[in-house]
């Protein structure tokens, strides 16, 4: 993983990124395997209340390297589902969204297919206005299918999704923002996702964990499911010494000391 994605954790925020910068955190089998081996560091991680995700160098992820996929593809079975639900392309993209923890995506420069995928996963997007943007698959005869489909239910509107995917056209930050796409846009996302990683560690990990649970229950729960998955959520926080220390400390308006 050391020479594909480096972790990095202080004061309950991970930051997270992608170190191909020479070929701009493009897709081969070994970043494939690093970003799946740091998702189940994550996962094992009690003390991260949040995680930074974003690339390093001049882009985000410029989505599959073409070059080493001709040469022998990811070496992945996509038939098998080796990551629960997932086999492990749609994991790179899918398994933020497993997490227990809120991830923010930091995104400038690109992130084309595989990396628009990759920045689907989190639970917000943060991106430079000029970051270029495509559902890139069909430029190369593919379809998307790296848990994009499923990722971008609710996010943005079914025939805008069918447009940008039929036509594999780029796109910048302010139509991404306008489409759904991303949360917001910053002329330093890392910074900026970095500022907002730090505002929700400061909150319960028990109840923003909580609220991850429920939130990806929701698309595929009826009413009467998501109800019941709030109550039972609830009973799982309340009146337990995180959210008791949450009220002292407002009203003794001080910071909350937490146990993760």
């Amino acid at each position: 993983m050391q020479d594909r994605v480096r972790i990095t954790v202080t004061d309950h925020v991970a930051d997270v990124k992608l170190i191909r910068s020479d070929k701009m955190n493009a897709l081969d089998p070994a970043m494939f395997a690093g970003i799946a081996d740091a998702i189940a560091q994550l996962a094992d991680m009690a003390e991260v209340r949040c995680v930074v995700m974003s690339g390093e160098g001049r882009a985000f992820c410029a989505g599959l390297d073409m070059a080493s996929m001709a040469s022998g593809g990811s070496g992945a079975s996509l038939a098998d589902r080796t990551h629960g639900d997932a086999n492990l392309p749609q994991h790179v993209a899918w398994g933020w969204r497993t997490l227990p923890m809120p991830v923010i995506a930091a995104v400038h420069g690109v992130a084309f297919g595989g990396g628009f995928q990759i920045m689907s996963g989190a639970d917000i997007r943060i991106a430079s206005p000029h970051t270029r943007f495509a559902i890139r698959e069909v430029h190369w005869g593919l379809v998307p299918d790296m848990a994009g489909i499923a990722l971008w239910r609710g996010i943005a509107r079914d025939d805008v999704l069918r447009e940008l995917t039929y036509t594999a056209r780029e796109f910048e930050g302010p139509e991404a923002l306008a489409l759904g796409f991303v949360t917001r846009l910053a002329d330093d996302p890392w910074a900026e996702a970095h500022a907002l990683a730090k505002q929700i560690a400061a909150r319960n990990p028990e109840a923003v964990r909580g609220s991850k649970k429920l939130f990806n229950l929701q698309p595929d729960l009826d009413s009467a499911a998501i109800l019941q998955a709030e109550s039972d959520v609830q009973l799982g926080v309340i009146r337990r010494p995180n959210q008791i220390e949450a009220v002292m400390a407002n009203m003794q308006k001080r910071a909350a000391a937490f146990v993760d």
